[in-house]
């Protein structure tokens, strides 16, 4: 039989892919022996076989009465008991950490006859009336499916009726009287009542629980999030304790350290006489967590203590939920909290100095997509005047956009190509596609702990939280600071490092990080953010074997890749170069009548070509530079087919003659073009079929080496074919380019050697790969037109017209064009690497496409055994320590054989 039920005492941490994070953990902290509410767990096994069948597994309701009937036992009292009732919660709890995506139902045992037990007992008859307020609010709108917002509107009504300004103040008769209306909302949206009998709330809201895991936001976070579908959710059944119970009581959030910034520290919030949904809700303000030693001090020691437990078992920071309930801790929850990236680097550095981490865990527990956040600009604070407001500052950079106050409004602008700010009092988990879509979130209440704050630093977005001078009016389209109102539309500058918000668009400037990379200075106050990237970096480099290269055009850009630390150039796209005023000799070459017309202008194009080449290989001394012959279709470089024939057309209509060198043009433009040109005329194509194109690269090429052989440089130039489809084109590219190169060295009396490759960029070519080895001394996948041709995806046509919706149906996790399809284009090159080397063992073989700096796909090609990486300059950076992250991964996997 399977087993669907596990108590506290019977797990660990290690068991999360089956009792789901928060279980694990409860577990852990039980086995550690600290004060955990005593319960059980419904295991994800069990979430899988109900929403794969749609009906409760076997056996599964009979061992959470077992478990529940140890429960009582140990209790003394039964759950819903009518003169002393054991409540319960009932929460999710999913592998990986989704935060306010699932749904949670309190005070389980509740009823008309067991609320007045509990106002007995508790000696307080208005926390046992909001007890089941709770109760029936969160049951109906999770379990019922009633609308929420009919619970909210009903209290707000109550509320402004009392002439009260939070729920606080309402009385017990008020909250009596709200219980009676929720219910009567319930029967009217549901036609049934809501539930009297225990044991059933205690089975729907276990079953609700799994119906959530497949939720629209959930599913929406999972995406974002790159969690797989088919994990499932825990669900925790846990005795309630109370934060609700007086000014002796209360909920709280805790970090060992600050989740933005990684400082060590007690950092969090804390809320007097409030449950925990209260504290991450953000609909009241906290307090700082540090006012805990004054309000109760005995709470505060354990609670510190408790914290440094945890911090030292876990090795990392824990992020912990409590509850005091009448000056006696309880600990609810821990898990190895989100963080900015900011903090990741500061972290790990700091958890390796301590010594409960290695350099080579500190390694693994930063990202390259952390590290290009840290790379982004900030705000130039001495370029703008007084901040509009000040608020928490939730998770660091530095965002602009326009001010919307909903959801929906985020997502629409955000989709027609507008940067937008979401504007909230206090953001929910059905604010998740706005947040997804917004560039930062400002609320007016909250702290670091809040819902806003925890999402936004998981996702990395920037966030300023609790902003308590700004009065938001979602209703008006506006909010307003003293008085200053700013409506929907306006543009507002949010700074997440330091919890500012600007009027306007603040101008940007370099972050510490980047300066550091650019530089080498590392700033006084952000020393220790510069100190840990730059150790990060240094670790990456010494373990990684893939070297990491760049994609540069110019000798700027190499210039710059020499500093962020590329070791060559990988791609070196030579069409960039006849842009400009160059375009005017690459249309006399097209328009030639004959060869001597066309020799005339490659004869101008050489001295151009050549001198561009001298500048990369300057900026890249001693390293390997690839440069690409002409790739794209020639008459890319001729005007707009449309735009000549209208003028040509506009002049016939006059009775005008019309310009000879535009009718040519168009006579040009009308013979070369093609239905599809990316499958056209182009790469080894174009130089097979027109005469001296390649021998002028190539000569530029030589030419350039020999200068920097004679100026005491170390050149080392390699030539790459583009879009072979054949060892045949290859093989007769390859005679012409050995031939000019052999006419160079004898010519100057320097002997030129550049070894020639081709890029594997269509399908065939990685099917070939081993006889297209024969003539290629190194491959590179050009994994750009790779994806377009394997899928038979025009990557501008497609992206824009139905990218979102593929991955809203989820048919891709992510775009094939930003992280590898390592199915299909991975396959081809997995196929093409091992036929490739079967026929020449020393092929060197890198990738140049966009893929070269994406972290996940990194870590593919490592594992496929290429040599280098190459990509954009300013990802040269993220591509360095994600290559040696893989190199760790993949040691470890090995240690763990």
């Amino acid at each position: 039989m399977v087993r669907y039920v596990y108590d506290f005492t019977e797990g660990g941490r290690h068991m999360a892919d089956l009792l789901g994070g928060k279980g694990a953990n409860l577990a852990e902290m039980t086995r550690l022996g600290l004060p955990v509410p005593p319960g059980f767990i419904v295991t994800t096994e069990a979430c899988r076989a109900f929403l794969g069948t749609g009906a409760e597994p076997e056996g599964m309701s009979r061992e959470i009465s077992r478990h529940l009937s140890a429960l009582e036992a140990a209790a003394g009292r039964l759950l819903g008991q009518p003169d002393d009732p054991l409540l319960l919660s009932v929460r999710s709890g999913a592998r990986f950490s989704m935060p306010g995506m699932m749904e949670t139902v309190l005070d389980i045992g509740l009823n008309d006859d067991s609320v007045l037990g509990l106002a007995k007992t508790s000696g307080s008859e208005r926390f046992a009336w909001d007890s089941y307020r709770r109760l029936v609010q969160m049951f109906g709108s999770t379990v019922m499916g009633v609308d929420s917002s009919l619970f909210e509107q009903a209290i707000a009504l109550l509320k402004e009726v009392r002439g009260v300004p939070d729920d606080v103040h309402l009385d017990a008769a008020d909250l009596a009287q709200l219980v009676e209306t929720y219910k009567g909302l319930i029967e009217y949206e549901t036609g049934e009542h809501f539930p009297q009998s225990p044991a059933e709330q205690l089975r729907r809201a276990v079953l609700a629980v799994f119906q959530s895991w497949n939720g629209e936001r959930a599913r929406l976070y999972r995406r974002r999030e790159h969690i797989p579908d088919d994990l499932g959710t825990a669900v925790t059944v846990q005795r309630m304790v109370f934060g609700n119970l007086g000014s002796d009581s209360g909920s709280g959030v805790a970090f060992t350290r600050d989740p933005a910034t990684g400082r060590p520290g007690l950092y969090g919030d804390y809320l007097v006489d409030a449950q925990g949904e209260d504290v991450v809700a953000g609909i009241r303000n906290t307090v700082p967590l540090t006012d805990l030693e004054r309000l109760d001090p005995a709470s505060y020691l354990e609670l510190r203590a408790h914290m440094e437990t945890l911090e030292h078992h876990y090795r990392d920071l824990c992020d912990i939920e409590f509850t005091i309930e009448r000056g006696r801790l309880w600990m609810l929850q821990t898990r190895v909290g989100k963080r900015t990236a900011e903090a990741a680097f500061a972290i790990a550095a700091e958890l390796a100095d301590e010594g409960l981490i290695s350099v080579d865990e500190a390694l693994a527990r930063v990202s390259g997509d952390g590290l290009a956040r840290l790379m982004f600009p900030r705000f130039d604070t001495s370029a703008v005047g007084e901040p509009l407001a000040h608020g928490i500052a939730a998770s660091p950079g530095a965002a602009v956009g326009a001010v919307v106050f909903d959801s929906a409004e985020a997502v629409r602008r955000a989709a027609a190509g507008e940067k937008v700010v979401l504007v909230r009092q206090e953001t929910t988990p059905d604010d998740l596609p706005g947040m997804v879509a917004a560039e930062a979130v400002l609320t007016s209440r909250g702290g670091k702990t809040s819902h806003a704050a925890v999402v936004a630093r998981g996702m990395g977005k920037v966030c300023v939280c609790g902003a308590e001078q700004i009065t938001v009016d979602p209703q008006g389209r506006r909010f307003t600071v003293g008085g200053t109102t700013v409506r929907e539309g306006e543009v507002l500058s949010v700074d997440g490092s330091t919890g500012t918000v600007y009027l306007g668009a603040a101008p940007l400037v370099d972050s510490a990080v980047m300066r550091f990379l650019e530089t080498g200075a590392h700033g006084e106050r952000s020393a220790p953010l510069v100190d840990a990237v730059a150790r990060a970096l240094r670790r990456a480099d010494d373990v990684r074997r893939l070297e990491v290269r760049a994609n540069a055009d110019t000798p700027e850009d190499a210039a710059r890749a020499r500093r962020f630390g590329a070791q060559g150039v990988g791609l070196c796209r030579t069409e960039h170069m006849f842009l400009g005023e160059r375009r005017k000799l690459v249309e006399e070459m097209i328009l030639a009548r004959d060869d001597i017309e066309r020799a005339r202008a490659l004869d101008a194009l050489l001295p151009l070509q050549r001198q561009d080449f001298i500048g990369i290989l300057e900026a890249m001394d001693g390293l390997p530079v690839t440069i690409r012959l002409l790739d794209p279709p020639l008459h890319e470089f001729l005007p707009d087919r449309t735009e000549l024939a209208v003028r040509v057309a506009t002049a016939d209509a006059r009775g005008e003659l019309p310009e000879p060198h535009d009718v040519e043009l168009l006579d040009a433009v009308n013979r070369m073009h093609e239905e599809n040109p990316m499958l056209g005329l182009r790469g080894v194509r174009l130089g097979l079929v027109v005469p001296g194109l390649v021998a002028m690269q190539v000569r530029a090429v030589a030419e350039a080496v020999v200068d920097r052989v004679r100026a005491g440089g170390d050149p080392q130039a390699e030539i790459m074919v583009p879009l072979v489809d054949t060892v045949e084109e290859l093989r007769l590219a390859r005679d012409e380019v050995d031939a000019v190169l052999a006419e160079v060295g004898k010519a100057t009396g320097v002997p030129v050697r550049c070894a020639i490759g081709t890029m594997i960029e269509l399908p065939r070519a990685a099917l070939t790969a081993g006889r297209i080895a024969e003539e290629a001394e190194f491959f590179s996948f050009g994994t750009n037109d790779l994806t377009q041709t394997v899928w038979g995806f025009s990557r501008d046509d497609v992206e824009a017209a139905f990218f979102s919706a593929y991955l809203d149906k989820g048919i891709f996790a992510t775009s094939p064009f930003e992280t590898i399809d390592r199915d299909g284009v991975g396959r081809l090159v997995e196929i093409a690497v091992a036929e490739g080397r079967a026929t020449r063992p020393d092929l060197k073989i890198g990738v140049c496409g966009e893929h070269g700096g994406d972290p996940e796909s990194v870590h593919f090609f490592h594992a496929a055994g290429l040599d280098y990486v190459s990509c954009s300059p300013f990802r040269v950076p993220v591509a360095r320590l994600e290559a040696g992250r893989a190199a760790m991964e993949v040691a470890g996997d090995s240690d763990s054989r």
